[in-house]
């Protein structure tokens, strides 16, 4: 009998282990979105066109052309 008991604790344990991960993970979940978030936008600025011209990785076209 207290060998089902025990197995019952630990059920119960193993459930609320889980409940708290989701919980977490959940107030987490927006964080990380809005570092993601952040990252991406700073990636798609850094490959605009106007910021590679402003730090000398890409060459006006339009210079080029004239040239």
């Amino acid at each position: 009998m207290a060998l089902q008991a025990d197995e019952h604790v630990k059920q119960i344990g193993d459930a609320l282990s889980i409940i708290t991960v989701v919980g977490t993970l959940a107030n987490l979940l927006p964080a990380i979105a809005a570092i993601l978030t952040i990252v991406w936008t700073a990636i798609r600025i850094w490959e605009t066109d106007t910021i590679q011209m402003i730090f000398g990785r890409k060459k006006d076209e339009t210079k080029a052309k004239e040239d």
